[in-house]
């Protein structure tokens, strides 16, 4: 059946059918393909029906579900990751997000860390119950990720190295830098570890600081000497914070580094 201006359904019946054919983020092209209506149509449906409480609006022509067991239906929105590509592409899931996805972390934190090429006003926002921090990024750094489904929503994530490498960009997405050295030491112990795509990554990334922070906490996680002395072969000039968030008085004068004064050359506890 094609539905009209004037015969735009009201019925849940409709709404639960919209829902379960568009998936866990609704946009205006899908209720148009879905209920065969022109685009004006659709987006004043829409926009009834998140009066009525049967959707949300994130953001300007993007919906999801509200919880709609009055529709008979069990489709909510459980997954926030399905909200990226709509809110923030191109853009994909990373920092300390993406170490809890990858296990190098135990860690939980109460927000979602994205890496964007968007232009954004706030660092943080708040969307769907769901609290979102954002970083901008050359789109040149949109690399080194994974596609994953997501419910019905294809979502990048960083993968394992790329994590690392952006953590150690950014220690801040990270969740600090001691919560970076945790995360690192995990990896040392993983199998599937690849030191080579690590320092390939590096390079890519182009922050001189990345080689004087992996090398120096190789160093002094101990046996990892290898990786250490790969990564002299890329520092840069000049000095670096090991955190910039941080009072870092110490300098580690063979990897140009400050450092905070608990960190000694031994460990960083």
């Amino acid at each position: 059946m094609k539905y009209t201006n004037n015969s735009i359904p009201k019925g849940r019946q409709h709404v639960a059918t919209l829902i379960a054919r568009a998936g866990d983020v609704i946009q205006i092209d899908d209720a148009v393909r879905i209920l065969e209506i022109d685009r004006n149509a659709a987006a004043k449906t829409l926009a009834r029906w998140t009066q009525q409480g049967w959707l949300r609006r994130v953001r300007r022509g993007v919906y999801v579900p509200a919880a709609l067991d009055s529709l008979g239906s069990e489709h909510v929105l459980e997954d926030p990751w399905v909200l990226v590509p709509s809110l923030f592409g191109p853009a994909y899931v990373g920092g300390r997000t993406a170490a809890e996805y990858w296990d190098l972390t135990e860690q939980l934190f109460n927000d979602i860390v994205v890496i964007t090429h968007k232009a954004i006003r706030q660092k943080s926002q708040k969307r769907h119950g769901t609290i979102f921090t954002l970083k901008h990024v050359q789109e040149r750094k949109l690399f080194g990720t994974k596609s994953i489904w997501r419910g019905s929503a294809k979502v990048q994530v960083s993968d394992l190295q790329k994590t690392l490498i952006d953590m150690l960009d950014d220690p801040v997405i990270g969740g600090g830098i001691q919560h970076v050295a945790d995360c690192l030491g995990e990896y040392f112990k993983r199998t599937d570890r690849n030191d080579s795509l690590l320092i390939d990554y590096g390079v890519r990334l182009a922050n001189g600081a990345v080689f004087k922070r992996l090398g120096y906490l190789a160093e002094i996680q101990g046996g990892e000497e290898q990786l250490a002395q790969a990564c002299r072969g890329h520092l840069s000039k000049g000095t670096a914070k090991l955190d910039p968030s941080l009072d870092c008085p110490k300098l580690m004068t063979q990897w140009q580094l400050w450092v905070p004064a608990r960190w000694k050359k031994a460990g960083g506890r």
